[in-house]
């Protein structure tokens, strides 16, 4: 059974990834972040330093691919792959080379799919021992977005794997427009929370306190869970509408008999084996012979679980919403009830 009575989490820096379709306004959103006075001990990382055009008189010290601006925000390009560039930053970091940052956020520019960049922080040894996943944000385009639905895979996977949804330039979109897409946001991705964003002007802090940053149980831990896990009954499933073609699906389940770890987690081995690549996205708190532990995964890869020091609140159920793709909610269903049945007494 997982866990420990160190806090696994404690001392790792948390890691932000900014997502969207092409013309959804990362870049924008990114060049203003680095000019924002909070920023002065984050570390962005892109994938063109010079894709976000940084004045030069913010550039307060520059080598290689790195650059310190003024405000003292570390600003790194991706100059192989991202587990080298994180791990020459932490290095850089811890040699005093670069500002003493306390988190990091990380421009999916290029990156339709943003599933590969948080397997990365999650199955890379020493990346995954620095580092933490805070969240994933996701940038949509209140103009197009209802027609890149239609169109393309791509970013119906973004929202759906997205722990917080900024729409953007809904000022010069229909308003029906926007309730619309808020409407198809919804229902692909329940738990993420939608907000307008007008020309990238965000507050640094609107894209922290995503994730889950400790093991000891609060109202933190409850917010990272999500609303979709309440008042759901048995379960529930929701299809999206006329925006997509339904492949999507969220659903969410609750059980009251506790499971073994070893059964619970051979039952998810199972499922990611056969079904990985359409397992968008696992969250929830899973009621281990009464200790709960929380899991998360994304696709076939899952985070480390995490035993909480204490539950989160009265309800002792094991909760779980999936997102996925083409999985019909039965197959899970039953595969979770067999397993909670055949727990021992």
């Amino acid at each position: 059974m997982p866990g420990s009575s160190r806090d696994p989490l404690a001392g790792k820096l948390p890691v932000t990834l900014v997502t969207g379709f092409l013309g959804s306004g990362k870049t924008t959103l990114v060049s203003k972040l680095v000019r924002h006075p909070a920023m002065n001990r984050v570390a962005v990382v892109i994938n063109e330093l010079g894709e976000i055009g940084i004045d030069h008189d913010l550039v307060a010290m520059s080598t290689e691919n790195i650059a310190l601006l003024a405000n003292g925000c570390v600003c790194c390009s991706v100059r192989t792959d991202l587990q080298e560039t994180l791990r020459d930053l932490f290095a850089r970091r811890r040699a005093g080379e670069v500002a003493d940052f306390d988190r990091v956020i990380i421009e999916t520019t290029g990156l339709a799919d943003p599933a590969p960049v948080v397997q990365t922080l999650l199955a890379d040894a020493l990346v995954c021992a620095h580092f933490r996943l805070d969240g994933l944000v996701t940038l949509v385009d209140a103009v197009n977005g209802a027609q890149q639905l239609l169109e393309h895979a791509e970013p119906a996977k973004q929202i759906a794997l997205a722990d917080r949804v900024f729409l953007t330039k809904s000022d010069i979109a229909p308003p029906e427009a926007v309730e619309e897409l808020r409407a198809a946001i919804a229902q692909i991705n329940p738990g993420a929370e939608a907000r307008l964003v007008l020309h990238g002007e965000v507050d640094p802090q609107a894209l922290t306190g995503l994730g889950l940053a400790s093991a000891r149980a609060g109202e933190a831990t409850l917010r990272f869970l999500g609303a979709p896990l309440q008042g759901e009954g048995t379960g529930g499933e929701k299809r999206l509408g006329r925006l997509h073609d339904g492949s999507i699906r969220t659903l969410a389940l609750h059980f009251d008999t506790p499971f073994t770890w070893d059964s619970f987690s051979a039952a998810l081995e199972l499922l990611t084996t056969l079904r990985g690549p359409d397992l968008l996205r696992v969250k929830g708190i899973v009621n281990v012979e009464g200790q709960p532990v929380v899991v998360q995964g994304v696709q076939h890869i899952f985070h480390p679980p995490v035993t909480l020091d204490r539950w989160p609140g009265a309800d002792r159920r094991t909760r779980l919403v999936f997102i996925t793709r083409r999985i019909e909610a039965a197959t899970i269903r039953d595969l979770l009830e067999a397993v909670a049945r055949a727990a021992p007494p």
